[in-house]
């Protein structure tokens, strides 16, 4: 994997945050980071949601070898909706770049190297958009912001570093503002089984492959390259996929 955990520091490794989001589930099955991926686990998946539809997004295409189901109700995920209210609200490249609180100075940043990406290829800008992000500091939700888990707009990630879901967030949006396809986009929540902790990266579909934006690789890889990665589900702004063992 190369340089895959370079951005990954020890603090980060130990630190005992909980799987971003998805409190009512996590809740149900305590503090184990999902390690046991059993029956039991896949159970009450289904008992809680149910089945409702295979995914017609990333067609043909089990991430990380699991099967996806899509679910169209986003009520659940109160931390993405949340982040889809702040970015219309906040994410705005207005404000005075001299102001020493919370600005949007970095947001003025933002948009001028998106503007200067736009008309390189998909491949590329997708590239630019992962190293831009990755320079970004690694801080921790309870550092920041006093809070266990809390999903950070672009505004807050730029200013104040972030943790591996905010780099996400901050990619997605580049990639939506950058024209790629909502269908082609996607937030994975998963569990890292090598370092024992959840983690958050960005998935999108070129056509033929899944790529992997990830805070912990300065490379942009193929989801096929990547075999210590368990996915739970994944959102982008109108649906989530519930992803489960392949049978």
């Amino acid at each position: 994997m190369g340089d895959h955990f370079k951005y990954y520091s020890a603090s980060n490794v130990h630190s005992k945050k909980r799987l971003p989001g998805w409190h009512f589930i996590q809740d149900a099955l305590g503090r184990s980071y999902f390690m046991k991926w059993t029956f039991f686990f896949t159970l009450l998946l289904l008992i809680s949601f149910g089945i409702s539809k295979p995914a017609l997004a990333f067609p043909g295409v089990n991430l990380f070898g699991f099967s996806q189901v899509q679910q169209n109700n986003l009520d659940n995920l109160s931390q993405w909706l949340s982040v889809l209210e702040r970015h219309i609200t906040e994410d705005v490249p207005e404000g005075s770049c001299t102001d020493t609180l919370f600005n949007r100075c970095h947001l003025k940043r933002w948009y001028s190297f998106l503007d200067s990406i736009r008309e390189l290829p998909v491949d590329e800008q997708i590239e630019a958009v992962n190293k831009y992000a990755n320079k970004k500091r690694y801080v921790l939700d309870i550092d920041n912001y006093g809070k266990e888990d809390y999903w950070a707009v672009a505004r807050e990630f730029f200013y104040n570093g972030g943790d591996c879901e905010d780099y996400a967030i901050t990619k997605f949006f580049s990639l939506r503002w950058l024209k790629i396809p909502l269908a082609d986009i996607r937030i994975v929540i998963l569990q890292d089984t090598n370092l024992r902790i959840s983690h958050a990266v960005l998935a999108v579909w070129t056509g033929n492959d899944v790529l992997i934006l990830d805070n912990q690789s300065k490379e942009v890889l193929s989801h096929r390259r990547i075999a210590h990665y368990i996915p739970l589900y994944s959102v982008n702004e109108e649906k989530w996929w519930l992803h489960l063992p392949s049978s």
